[in-house]
């Protein structure tokens, strides 16, 4: 039995899976190696070793119904786009409303990880930590969560630039980025066009001589405004856009998407355009980018080819001279070297964990890993269902398959991922954020059924079949049921629009050929969604049918 559980790290994953635990009844002790909460959401102006790192402008690119915990809205009048100031407050709030900071021990870092002598018999770990003033303590827990995040080690590939150590300016990653103070005048060359690259492009092209961004593959790149002024997840991740990619062919919509985005500038005209189709990799989330390339301030150019001094030759044969920064955004590699090697199983060139949480060769199911995932959502929300899940399997209300199963299916992930998606040795891992979390959902009991909530609260099912797919779905009802979330779905657009209304206007009713053509987009949605049903599975609506009430849990 799961009692005393060690979390290791104070991010935002850390933190749900400190109170998915006090849920369930479990005592958890974080360590965390800095003196606050956060994790990459802290700011500090120096970068500081084996800690994720944020710029002092840093915006989030998920919008704040998208990203918050299931339980707990983040304030109405707080942006769609928050600045990490703002985040880092969401979370203290959070800590401090569900009183999880009394089981913190800050400035104590995690240095080993190790099954204990009768691991076997209890399915105990040893963890050796470190204090401030260096002096190492043993804890005995009996599970292991780990919450340190893959945004730490910072991949600086100089051996792949020839020339480089002959280069005259300087060069650093985009992990030491705080600021463009130190760039004005001066021509700056950015390698990699991922958020980070392209962000830093932007931000210093404002004060720099001229900014050259370096891409090797391209990348489709998606404005945070979308229709009507709405931020873009809130616009098309839903249940219904979602049902659309289960029923209709990958190459259609990738067709329909890249048309679209295409419209509002030609990626092709651009430079932008790239190798892979659009569904095929997360895009780049950004604004300000196309028309910073429009005005001339960041010109695009292909991969480096060598370094000459202040001269920096492109793989087209051109040269930029005179070059005075050099930023490597060219990714991070993770690692989490604090476990012992036993309980990593490799699949391909990435680490394998069943249903991307627990390393599915262990005898005992108390490792867990929480965050290390990546998808075109929030992280915050997909920690949190894997926390959910993490405790009651611990807690012995959910049973894991057979080692020789979850390797089974870890494998077969590994071919998933690699058919569905571009992935490299540095991120081999992506999910579809919709059904990732409705798997997951599925296995705590907690998943929204779109059937019942036809039959039974069709307003309610209207929401969470049209509106966003925001984590208050998955307290609507099973283990960890919310009173509120019924509530924080119907009012979620009001959260929306709240810090938009700093001035009156005078607004119009709709007409009645508007309400007709909701009404009639709402029946098709409707019918849509019960087809799906049936084809996935045939019997549950003959099965609802002849008993109308929900399952008790």
């Amino acid at each position: 039995m799961v009692h005393r559980v060690a979390v290791i790290g104070a991010g935002p994953s850390g933190l749900t899976s400190m109170k998915a635990c006090l849920e369930e009844g479990m005592m958890p002790t974080c360590f965390e190696s800095s003196d606050d909460i956060g994790g990459l959401w802290r700011f500090k102006e120096v970068s500081e070793p084996n800690r994720a790192s944020i710029y002092r402008s840093l915006n989030i690119n998920i919008s704040k119904e998208m990203m918050c915990f299931s339980d707990f809205p983040i304030p109405a009048d707080y942006p769609n786009y928050m600045h990490h100031s703002k985040i880092l407050n969401y979370f203290r709030m959070y800590a401090e409303h569900f009183k999880l900071l009394k089981h913190i021990r800050f400035q104590t870092s995690v240095k080993n990880v190790n099954q204990r002598p009768d691991y076997s018999r209890t399915g105990q770990w040893e963890v050796v930590t470190e204090n401030k003033d260096g002096q190492e303590e043993k804890h005995v827990f009996d599970a292991v969560i780990c919450c340190s995040g893959h945004y730490t080690y910072p991949n600086l590939p100089l051996k792949d630039f020839p020339g480089i150590e002959t280069f005259e300016g300087k060069y650093f990653h985009s992990w030491d980025y705080k600021g463009s103070e130190d760039m004005f005048g001066k021509k700056v060359v950015v390698i990699g066009i991922g958020n980070s690259g392209s962000d830093i492009a932007v931000e210093s092209s404002r004060v720099t001589e001229q900014v050259y961004l370096s891409t090797r593959r391209g990348a489709w790149v998606i404005r945070q405004v979308s229709d009507n002024g709405l931020p873009v997840d809130i616009k098309y991740n839903t249940r219904f856009v979602h049902i659309l990619f289960q029923l209709l062919p990958i190459n259609f919509l990738n067709w329909l998407g890249e048309k679209k985005i295409n419209a509002m500038y030609d990626h092709t005209m651009y430079a932008l355009k790239p190798t892979h189709r659009l569904f095929s990799q997360i895009p780049v989330i950004n604004d300000d980018l196309p028309l910073k390339i429009l005005s001339g301030l960041v010109i695009l150019k292909p991969n480096v080819k060598e370094i000459c001094g202040s001269s920096v030759v492109f793989e087209d044969g051109s040269t930029v001279k005179n070059v005075d920064t050099i930023v490597f955004a060219t990714g991070y590699n993770y690692d989490f070297p604090y476990l012992p090697s036993s309980s990593k199983y490799m699949s391909g060139h990435r680490l394998g964990l069943y249903k991307h949480v627990f390393p599915p060769n262990l005898e005992h199911n108390t490792l867990a890993v929480v965050g290390f995932i990546h998808a075109l959502g929030a992280i915050m929300t997909q920690a949190e269902m894997q926390a959910r899940w993490v405790s009651r399997v611990f807690k012995g209300h959910n049973k894991l398959p057979s080692n020789q199963a979850m390797i089974k299916s870890v494998d077969k992930d590994t071919k998933d991922i690699e058919k569905n998606y571009i992935v490299s040795r540095l991120a081999p891992l992506q999910v579809d954020f919709v059904s990732y979390m409705d798997d997951l959902a599925g296995e705590i009991g907690v998943r929204p059924s779109l059937l019942w909530l036809f039959f039974t609260e069709y307003p309610m099912f209207k929401m969470v079949l049209w509106g966003p797919v925001t984590a208050y779905q998955y307290r609507l009802m099973g283990p960890g049921k919310w009173d509120g979330a019924r509530r924080a779905i119907s009012t979620q657009l009001n959260r929306v629009y709240q810090p938009l209304k700093t001035r009156q206007l005078e607004t119009k009713e709709s007409s009645v050929a508007d309400s007709l053509f909701k009404l009639s987009l709402t029946l098709m949605a409707g019918g849509a969604a019960i087809y799906y049903i049936h084809v996935r599975n045939p019997t549950a609506i003959p099965t609802l049918l002849s008993n109308i009430r929900p399952q008790k849990v």
